[in-house]
């Protein structure tokens, strides 16, 4: 009887071993973040519950951060299995070996607005829950008090018409500054919110074809036509400069200093609470197109992971409509899909934010998709800093080329044919 108690013992022993989940671990850059990361959590909770084999555990790092905290651990070889990446660094992360590319059922992400999917050398690396976007902050009482046409996406103003706009604004006499382009946020803001004017001019940061030069992209008779209007609104008063206070960008347009606001949709429900008639408009065509930028943070599966299977899985999980909705009421950004903006409050047809899903849908344009625009952003952001302050707009362009070049030479062309 002893020896049968044993044996019995040693199997449920086994079958609890045998039962246990594999752990998963992920890193996140919501730190400080509570409605986000109580969002993040309720889902790591609900795939945990939903089955046997894995249970993924969440590490968050402040944002600020984040990136050189991934870095640091992929030199050391201490990289999670599952990590988030913001958009535009991922090709950098995936062709230094960081990443491997999603083994998921990507009829997930058929409805997928193009900007949440991180695609590098013709793989899907990481899949977003959200986008952003960027509009035209104004007053329908603005536009009704300076005579102004609404633009629309189907038509936006032209670039002539935008400047006609400023100057009404300016030439009223009722507001500080006519707009407001955040210009004290000079981090990845820059490329993310001024490289679509450079783009509506017909430049570019780079050659988008190859991606192997800058030369003529940024340098040439757009990009030059660009940057001299890029640094008229400063030189001629329509925008405050780099030395903007926060708090002024913060709160300028709520209190009616700005006519205009050139911001993100993160900002909108604030923005709505205080002021009854905001509306955002579209992107202006200064003759090569209206732009705007796409793609924001994504989840993506570390080539360490010694589970990728468990790490894709946690991601499928999280594509649920349910998820996407409720990361879109909680912090304010557009849902994935269609069918999740449904399901929200702002993002629903005919709701107050409906229309930046379609500016993500219509308008949005990925920055640079090249491991070297970890370095180009930071080139670009310090040119138009410049620009702004009022350098040579030739000499700048063409020393930020040179900068540009000279990093494609040193890295071989980060692995572009």
């Amino acid at each position: 009887m002893k020896r049968l108690l044993m044996t019995s013992a040693a199997l449920t022993a086994f079958g609890g071993a045998a039962m246990a989940q594999t752990e998963i671990s992920m890193w996140y850059h919501g730190a400080g973040n509570q409605v986000e990361s109580d969002i993040l959590n309720g889902i790591v909770s609900d795939f945990n519950e939903s089955q046997s084999d894995w249970t993924v555990t969440v590490e968050s790092f402040p944002q600020a951060s984040y990136n050189d905290s991934v870095v640091a651990a992929a030199l050391a070889g201490n990289l999670p299995c599952i990590m988030d990446v913001d958009g535009p660094v991922m090709p950098n992360w995936a062709w230094s070996g960081y990443m491997q590319p999603l083994s998921i059922d990507e009829g997930l992400i058929e409805d997928f607005l193009p900007g949440t999917l991180g695609m590098w050398d013709g793989e899907l690396y990481s899949v977003g829950l959200w986008d952003a976007a960027v509009a035209l902050y104004a007053r329908e009482s603005t536009l009704e008090e300076l005579g102004l046409r609404r633009p629309t996406l189907e038509e936006p103003w032209t670039g002539e018409e935008f400047m006609a706009a400023l100057d009404a604004a300016r030439d009223s006499g009722n507001y500080e500054y006519a707009l407001d382009l955040g210009m004290n946020d000079q981090g990845e803001w820059y490329p993310y919110a001024f490289l679509p004017f450079l783009w509506s001019h017909g430049g570019s940061l780079v050659d988008r074809e190859t991606y192997a030069s800058a030369e003529g992209a940024l340098n040439g008779e757009a990009g030059i036509e660009f940057g001299e209007w890029w640094q008229m609104l400063f030189e001629e008063g329509y925008a405050p400069g780099t030395s903007e206070d926060p708090a002024d960008q913060t709160r300028g347009f709520i209190e009616g200093d700005f006519a205009f606001q050139w911001n993100g949709n993160w900002r909108a429900v604030a923005t709505m609470e205080e002021v009854d008639d905001v509306i955002f408009l579209p992107a202006p065509d200064f003759g090569a197109g209206n732009f705007i930028g796409g793609g924001s943070w994504q989840f993506g599966v570390s080539a360490s992971c010694p589970n990728p299977e468990g790490a894709n899985a946690f991601i499928e999980f999280a594509l649920q409509d349910e998820y996407l909705a409720a990361f879109s009421d909680g912090i304010g950004l557009i849902p994935a899909t269609s069918s999740a903006a449904a399901m929200t409050e702002n993002y629903a047809e005919g709701g107050p934010l409906a229309v930046f899903f379609d500016l993500s849908n219509d308008q949005a344009r990925l920055r640079p998709v090249t491991p070297g625009y970890v370095v180009q952003s930071e080139i670009f952001t310090k040119a138009m800093a410049d620009i702004a302050n009022g350098a040579d707009v030739i000499d700048t362009l063409d020393a930020a080329v040179d900068e540009i070049e000279s990093d494609i030479e040193a890295n071989q062309g980060y692995g572009h044919e």
